[in-house]
């Protein structure tokens, strides 16, 4: 939706300790841009005099001087941590205005100062976190004069005459249900712009309304604020005629255009929940309507299938290679003179089996990012099991993922070269470079297309140029280093691959394979049955990401992971042992494509929540779902990949290694 010229909003993401409000500039083209820098004082300058004596004390200098400016970034991403304002009687409470957007679109939002509304002369923007960048915030001040426990009855906020175009830009607003959002003392107030009528079809009624007074009933616990809300109980809209026409009270009509005059009412009300717990009343309270409910029966349900497939498939397994065991180490001591291979003729290929596989470098890197991405997984939840993400703290989970993407690099090159060392690579370097990539390179495309389309389109999702150079910065300086030295460590540390038989020279023939043993039957299989085990809590994740709910229920989404990766590695065991017992040796890549091929299934997934059970629309918010969609199937599929190879992996060497063999 275009809304005509916007501000655009650069905002400095930093420490707020020390900072320094810069004036605003304007562009040649007539835009404005505001400029709010976080400083960071006390730096030291590195010298660079080249000379022969001074080579020590120059590296020092450098090596202090990365070490500093890697400790300004993670101050610099680490979220704010919001503490508890104290109020005395009287005291001004800074009310922000927030952003704009459409109500079935929740990551299409605009600033609210996009639309023709009352806005200081100087507009004011407050120092974000980087996790309130990402989530779009871009807070500035308000007009609007609240004081603690001081209620106001129909005060004036300003008067505004709009033009022909600004009350269609305010029409079509309100008939695309924008809804706005406010913060006061970190409490996120909704509202929506207008209201809007449509009944009859003969004679059909279309009725478009502005809000031009707010009720902001605010309560209390001593001197810090509890809970807020805006209302428009008892309060006629002003109607918007289309052609800039209109009629009711605080209007007037004329040829210039519509009078309109903004009013606002604030009430105090004493709470009886303390501080501590003021998020509990956010969480009860929802402007949006809760479709968010919990089926425990579902869920319940859905473990215990889980568990049931689980003991299914480690009893048959055992007792179908107890048998196995049996048979073979009989032939072995001479007590069977004909052993009839058929389904169970994994143990000729003992000298295939650790055959090494094909695009070595490529394989080690999906194993070094998917375990990166497990640790990160893992990380978040427990985390949030700890409580450190509360609704009061915007984006605190974005700047906590991004963190730690950055510490955990060194995982990813650790596991990846020192698995590739082990298998006998020789480029180690090319090995590091694919490993920091492989997850980096198709996040970055998919951000460029996605905020792109965000800046055609003036949304706040798109970042300042400020947060894309410190994020460039926070791989630059920490997560690329970082997977080198893992890379460098992991290298050094390898030691052999302890295969338990003896790999020959020249491989065997493979024999003939039955449909059902091919790659994408092992895939179909490999990934339906993890997606089921998580297919309920899949649609509560979506709700949250996509939607509007707060997601609580991190105990049981970490029961699920556990269980995802559970089945995944039990399945991915019983498909390797149908590869292997039909001769055919080439399981290093069917094990990471047989359950990593749950990713393509969460994709599948998404299209039809997007086409049934969202109501999002319009090119923004479908590129921005579609992306990042795609990009978390595909960190699914990685992380699923290195489990299921893991444990065929560690099922393969137990095989081997139970069998009596020359």
């Amino acid at each position: 939706m275009s809304l005509g010229k916007r501000e655009r909003v650069l905002t400095g993401v930093g420490v707020p300790y020390v900072s320094s409000p810069r004036p605003s500039r304007k562009s040649p083209n007539g835009d404005i841009f505001y400029f709010k820098v976080t400083w960071i004082r006390g730096r030291s300058r590195s010298n660079f005099k080249i000379a022969s004596e001074e080579g020590i004390v120059m590296t020092l200098r450098l090596a202090r001087g990365w070490a500093m400016e890697s400790c300004v970034l993670f101050l610099c991403l680490l979220p704010q941590i919001g503490w508890a304002v104290n109020y005395k009687q009287g005291d001004p409470v800074v009310l922000y205005v927030n952003k704009v957007g459409p109500y079935h679109n929740p990551q299409e939002t605009y600033h609210y100062y996009t639309l023709p509304v009352c806005r200081p002369k100087e507009v004011r923007h407050k120092a974000l976190s980087l996790g309130e960048v990402l989530d779009g915030d871009r807070m500035a001040e308000s007009l609007y004069k609240i004081h603690f426990r001081e209620n106001t009855e129909r005060q004036i906020l300003c008067h505004l005459t709009l033009s022909e175009k600004e009350v269609d830009q305010l029409r079509e607003a309100i008939e695309e249900l924008y809804y706005f959002e406010f913060v006061l003392d970190d409490i996120p107030i909704w509202g929506f712009v207008g209201y809007m009528e449509e009944s009859g079809f003969l004679p059909h009624s279309h009725k478009v309304g502005l809000w031009t007074h707010l009720d902001f009933n605010i309560e209390y616990n001593g001197d810090s604020v509890i809970f807020a809300n805006v209302s428009v109980k008892d309060v006629k809209p002003v109607p918007l005629e289309e052609g800039g026409g209109g009629a009711g009270r605080g209007t007037g009509g004329s040829s210039e255009g519509l009078s309109v005059t903004h009013t606002y009412s604030v009430h105090w009300f004493e709470s009886p929940l303390p501080h501590a717990r003021r998020a509990e009343r956010l969480r009860d309270y929802s402007f949006f309507p809760k479709t968010l409910e919990i089926h425990w029966l579902s869920i319940i349900n859905s473990l215990v299938l889980v568990v049931l497939l689980l003991g299914f498939v480690i009893i048959i397994l055992m007792r179908v290679l107890k048998n196995d065991f049996a048979r073979y180490n009989v032939e072995e001591d001479g007590s069977c003179d004909d052993l009839d291979q058929g389904d169970n003729g994994w143990k000729i290929i003992h000298t295939d089996v650790f055959r090494f596989p094909p695009y070595k470098s490529l394989l080690c890197s999906v194993l070094g990012v998917g375990a990166q991405f497990l640790t990160l997984a893992t990380g978040i939840i427990v985390m949030a099991l700890l409580g450190m993400f509360n609704v009061h703290r915007h984006g605190a989970i974005n700047s906590a993922a991004i963190v730690l993407y950055a510490l955990t690099s060194c995982v990813s090159g650790y596991c990846s070269c020192n698995f590739y060392t082990q298998i006998h690579g020789q480029r180690w370097v090319w090995n590091i470079i694919l490993t920091s990539s492989l997850f980096s390179a198709p996040l970055f495309l998919t951000w460029s297309v996605v905020n792109s389309v965000h800046w055609w389109s003036g949304s706040t999702q798109a970042l300042p140029a400020s947060t894309v150079l410190l994020l460039l910065g926070a791989w630059v300086l920490v997560g690329f280093p970082l997977t080198v030295i893992g890379g460098i460590v992991g290298k050094n540390r390898a030691g052999s691959f302890q295969a338990p038989c003896r790999t020959r020279n020249i491989p065997r023939q493979i024999p003939q394979q039955p449909w059902y043993k091919h790659t994408a039957v092992h895939m179909a299989i490999g990934g339906f049955l993890p997606f089921s085990a998580i297919s309920v809590e899949l649609y509560y994740i979506f709700a949250t990401v996509w939607g509007r709910e707060h997601y609580t229920l991190y105990g049981i989404l970490l029961c699920v992971f556990a269980i995802l990766l559970s089945v995944g590695a039990c399945i991915s065991v019983a498909l390797t042992y149908f590869l292997l017992s039909g001769e055919d040796y080439r399981w290093w890549w069917r094990s990471i494509l047989s359950t990593g091929s749950t990713g393509l299934f969460i994709f599948v997934y998404s299209l039809f929540y997007y086409h049934n059970r969202s109501s999002m629309s319009g090119l923004v918010q479908s590129v921005e779902f579609f992306g990042y969609s795609l990009l978390t199937a595909f960190v699914f599929s990685l992380m699923l990949g290195t489990v299921s190879f893991w444990a065929s992996l560690t099922f393969i060497r137990y095989i081997y290694r139970s069998l009596k063999m020359d």
